[in-house]
């Protein structure tokens, strides 16, 4: 039986071998998984859909291929009983490798070649044409990242980055796919395996080269492209939370006894950006292929720092939990993500992220967007500072940063402005607006 690689969401298109789980010869059973997969949004176990034995690898671990490229196959009990050889839709018994490695090349030809037609006959948006017409760039030698192979304004930026070279033949990342589709036993030597499954560290004068996981990659490049996309913004305000601080103190004890679980600060600020999204809905929207998308549903995605990687899942309708339902939900996520047990349905649908810098101490911070939302913002460390009162009088109070990235081509400083002040009044009310139910 073939085994490809799976579609682990619909905004997927490719993935990462992270590790091989059944090694050839192995015997599988049902359900038990052979190998673990790296997207940008998670890390996932391939399960096997039937009892057998790994028969053969094709693609080593590290590598990026896209979705449906054929990755391994198992040789059933049935094969393995009547020595039957695999059918001519997977792997011949003649050249176990040239079938593949052609239906492959010709698929994915296939689709470069469509994108291509469908650009030039497509509709580029004013935006487009505007940047196009700005830098002298022939549209018709852009690829398109867009549906269906438009043309983005991220896409004209990305081939005037590169010195406006034509990329109608098949992208780099496309020959890496095409490439890595190959079966080991097709391939010259010295190609037979990528250089990230054979990486290690090393050592190089002063310095220890350390080779960067597919995680980490995959990081760098989001990070770099959110960068690159949005215009980022920054404001940050100055709450009290001594309010809060003191809530949760009369609450804790009972809190963990009742719900089994810890109860932090960080449900209360999440509530409190729910709540602040109802009211400026702009903050819960994503700049896409030059519109705005204003999203009906509240879903707060929340970073959480594991042993090699910062990922990302969301609570959905977070506007409907109460500040004790989040505290479940937080706990729930974070021990699945400590775990490696986050699904495709924990990391989709997030509209607003919020991130807690201040678990490791920090008071002041500037996140990377995640794309394509809006906006992110960062809880600072609650701090005891000495601050001057409305009287004149001068007291310790607990004081928080809360730091707000924005992308500017969405929102502007006044509603940003407008939604911290919404934030910061339901924290300094806690206990009386802000409550666990």
């Amino acid at each position: 039986m073939d085994v490809k690689m799976p579609q682990l969401g619909e905004s997927v298109t490719e993935g990462t071998l992270g590790r091989w789980l059944k090694q050839v010869g192995d015997p599988v059973r049902k359900y038990e998984p052979i190998a673990e997969v790296i997207t940008d949004k998670v890390t996932a176990e391939v399960p096997s859909d039937v009892d057998g034995r790994m028969a053969e690898h094709y693609i080593a671990e590290g590598t990026t291929v896209a979705v449906g490229t054929l990755i391994c196959r198992i040789e059933t009990l049935n094969e393995e009983n009547t020595g039957s050889q695999p059918t001519s839709s997977s792997v011949p018994a003649d050249s176990p490798s040239k079938a593949s490695l052609t239906s492959t090349l010709n698929e994915d030809r296939h689709q470069v070649e469509k994108k291509a037609n469908s650009r030039s006959l497509g509709r580029y948006s004013p935006a487009v044409l505007r940047l196009a017409e700005e830098h002298q760039v022939d549209l018709r030698q852009v690829m398109g990242s867009g549906e269906g192979g438009r043309i983005t304004r991220k896409d004209v930026l990305a081939f005037i980055e590169q010195g406006s070279q034509p990329s109608m033949a098949i992208p780099e990342t496309k020959q890496t796919e095409l490439s890595s589709a190959v079966p080991s036993s097709a391939k010259a030597p010295e190609h037979s395996q990528p250089a990230a499954a054979e990486a290690r560290a090393t050592e190089n004068g002063d310095y220890t080269v350390l080779p960067a996981t597919p995680i980490r990659r995959t990081i760098a490049r989001r990070m770099l492209e959110s960068k690159r996309t949005a215009p980022h913004a920054w404001t940050m305000v100055e709450v009290d939370a001594t309010s809060l601080v003191r809530y949760r103190d009369r609450q804790k004890k009972g809190f963990v006894e009742r719900e089994g679980v810890s109860l932090t600060y960080l449900p209360f600020f999440i509530k409190a950006v729910a709540n602040a999204l109802r009211q400026y809905p702009m903050l819960n929207a994503a700049w896409v292929d030059d519109e705005i998308r204003l999203m009906k549903n509240i879903h707060i995605s929340i970073a959480i720092a594991t042993d090699d990687a910062l990922v990302v899942p969301v609570i959905h309708h977070a506007d409907r939990l109460s500040v004790t339902g989040i505290a479940h939900a937080l706990n729930d996520l974070a021990t699945r993500a400590r775990n490696g047990k986050l699904t495709m349905a924990d990391m989709e649908g997030g509209t607003f992220t919020v991130n807690n810098t201040g678990a490791f101490g920090s008071i002041l911070s500037q996140p990377i967007i995640n794309q394509p939302q809006a906006a992110i913002l960062s809880v600072e460390s609650i701090v005891k500072r000495p601050m001057v009162m409305d009287d004149d009088m001068i007291a310790i109070r607990h004081m928080v940063n809360l730091c707000l990235s924005l992308d500017h081509r969405l929102l502007d400083g006044w509603v940003a402005g407008q939604f911290l002040k919404a934030v910061k009044e339901q924290v300094e009310q806690a206990g009386e607006h802000l409550t666990l139910g």
